[in-house]
């Protein structure tokens, strides 16, 4: 197989394809998107079967257990996929929609246009779940698809696009308005991301490796995010019923996920109260604490203990693996975040309406919390049916990108014969 040519081949047909999407009313979508999710409760069996195979694969390949954690489909993980089709479904139809609306001293009136971007490229590792949110985030928001997953799931991944192709075709809408790369070789990445004229933008999903890759080579623009490092920031005026399970939650809930706290900021106040309390519950999950001076002290004769280094602030682990700080208070703690953060999620647990207020001003990350876990910063938490990734950029979408991230606004403007005096 020639790579190149199979790609641009891909390439051409997703730019065909996104014209007509782009023309396709919203009920049309919103239908292919409910046979998609009817399809996939009804094959539920087989998806079980094609991910066990790729299970299977990736435990003799020896693959990482954050990446396995990714992998496995479990079936909370098939009636969220299902649910999300469905969320998108109730979502208002962005497309189309025009606002700001003002008349000009001209008498023209100016207003914008939200717009579907056109072929957007998502690259993936692990995680089969992507395959049908993006799918059904593209679907619905005008778009074409070319999915690149990672050969670890491509059991699955083959399996969940003949289901997304039948509602498609269900729904009278073109095959090719989402593609899945069939093959495992890596040069197929190569070619996605130089291909700007057939692709408007690609979106990763995977490691920093895959990442600072793609930031290196893409002609393309992106909508990425490098790591995860997450901070939750326990303050003096907190109320520990609220931090110890945010604390707990934001780090155990699941190890390998980019929401997932990976530094624990403790107030120098609270810090002999707290600390010694999660220690006891972070114990039962043999969590290993990497702590500073302070923090060590305090927590002396805990089972899993480490001294901190600088390192470790800048580290996301995807494992049993917590940095502990202890900061003289706010201030602090904002500089702390702002310094050593991957801009992705932080949270706050204070009961101090005007330090949370700072923190959500001050704290320069893409999602800013108070009295929540890391881990609500999700597509689907967030009521967007489902999220396409997460971006830490500022431009052109910041935290989970859901139907407006793939979208763009254009001028339009009404007149009434007017000319340009």
């Amino acid at each position: 197989m020639d790579i190149t040519e199979y790609m641009h081949a891909m390439g051409r047909k997703a730019r065909l394809a996104s014209r007509a999407m782009a023309r396709a009313d919203g009920a049309t979508r919103n239908r292919a998107l409910l046979l998609i999710a009817d399809a996939i409760e009804r094959d539920a069996d087989s998806l079980r079967a094609a991910n066990r195979q790729d299970m299977e694969a990736a435990r003799a390949g020896g693959l990482e257990p954050a990446l396995l954690d990714r992998l496995a489909l479990s079936d909370s993980a098939i009636k969220t996929m299902v649910e999300g089709l469905r969320q998108i479904v109730t979502l208002p139809d962005p497309v189309g929609e025009i606002t700001n609306m003002k008349s000009r001293p001209s008498g023209i009136q100016v207003g914008q246009m939200r717009v579907p971007l056109g072929v957007i490229g998502i690259i993936y590792e692990a995680r089969p779940n992507v395959t049908v949110d993006a799918a059904g985030l593209c679907i619905k928001s005008g778009n074409a698809a070319i999915l690149r997953g990672g050969s670890e799931a491509i059991h699955c991944n083959r399996a969940l696009a003949k289901l997304v192709s039948e509602g498609l075709a269900g729904a009278g809408l073109p095959l090719d308005a989402v593609q899945v790369v069939d093959t495992t070789d890596r040069a197929a990445v190569g070619a996605l991301i130089t291909m700007p004229q057939y692709v408007d933008v690609i979106v990763p999903r995977g490691g920093k490796g895959l990442i600072a890759r793609l930031m290196e080579e893409s002609t393309v623009p992106m909508i990425k995010h490098l790591d995860g490092i997450c901070h939750v920031y326990i303050d003096d005026k907190a109320d520990l019923a609220k931090a110890l399970p945010v604390a707990f939650n934001a780090k155990c809930h699941r190890y390998g996920t980019c929401n997932t706290m990976e530094t624990l900021l403790v107030a120098r106040a609270i810090a002999p109260t707290v600390l010694p309390q999660l220690a006891t519950l972070y114990a039962e999950k043999q969590v290993e604490l990497r702590a500073d001076y302070e923090a060590h002290a305090i927590l002396a004769g805990y089972p899993y203990l480490a001294q901190a280094t600088e390192q470790d602030w800048a580290t996301e682990y995807l494992a049993p693996i917590l940095a502990i700080r202890v900061v003289e208070g706010l201030d602090a703690a904002i500089d702390h975040i702002n310094t050593w953060s991957s801009k992705h999620t932080e949270s706050i647990v204070t009961e101090d309406y005007s330090a949370a207020l700072r923190f959500l001003r001050e704290v320069d990350s893409a999602s800013v919390m108070v009295n929540a876990s890391t881990r609500f910063a999700d597509g689907f938490e967030y009521g967007l049916g489902a999220e396409i990734g997460i971006s830490n950029d500022k431009l052109h979408a910041r935290g989970p990108v859901g139907l407006e991230g793939l979208t763009s606004l254009k001028y339009v403007v009404f007149g009434h014969g007017e000319i340009r005096q």
